[in-house]
């Protein structure tokens, strides 16, 4: 028998991403967002608010990149979650990471997370109930180190962090326990 808890955020897994986009005179942002995803082929959809140093910055320049955060930087990226840009002039460069041009927009790739994601801003879309900014994916990047033999990201390489929001946790991704378009093939013989 199921408990009543009440109104919770009850999607698990939550991505753990890190939103970086350049301020003025290129200074480097970035947050971690958790609500965020895939929205098209081409298409990543941040629910974040505007009132975020790095939305502000993204909006500016029209350019952001998305990352993945991974277990060996989860102390980084959390710090990334609770220090904000707009009290905290140094956020970046507190952490002692490294930030490089990308050469397909106009926005820093944090180089050590491992996959990032470059977007153009597609869009804003805000309503009464969310404000989200949509990015074009104009490119992927990932390490040699997170890819499997075929060219693709292994999840289990990947180590990636996913957020939980019923105890605030961070957990890692990784045991592959099916095939997609596989698993419940054998229900549609039915």
């Amino acid at each position: 028998m199921k408990k009543d808890l009440g109104v919770v955020q009850a999607v698990y897994p939550m991505p753990v991403l890190m939103v970086a986009a350049y301020g003025d005179e290129d200074k480097v942002n970035v947050m971690n967002a958790a609500w965020g995803m895939i929205c098209n082929e081409d298409r990543i959809a941040l629910f974040i608010d505007e009132e975020h140093k790095t939305t502000q910055n993204l909006l500016k320049r029209k350019a952001f990149t998305v990352s993945l955060a991974d277990r060996a930087h989860m102390d980084v990226a959390d710090f990334f979650g609770i220090a904000t840009g707009n009290k905290m002039t140094d956020k970046f460069e507190r952490t002692g990471y490294t930030a490089a041009k990308s050469t397909h927009v106009d926005a820093p790739i944090i180089e050590e997370f491992p996959v990032v994601m470059e977007c153009e801003l597609a869009e804003v879309v805000e309503t009464e109930s969310f404000y989200c900014i949509v990015g074009k994916i104009v490119n992927t990047a990932a390490e040699e180190s997170v890819l499997a033999d075929n060219g693709k990201v292994d999840p289990a390489k990947l180590d990636a962090l996913i957020f939980d929001q019923f105890q605030h946790g961070y957990y890692v991704s990784g045991e592959q326990v099916g095939k997609a378009w596989n698993a419940g093939a054998e229900l549609m013989k039915k």
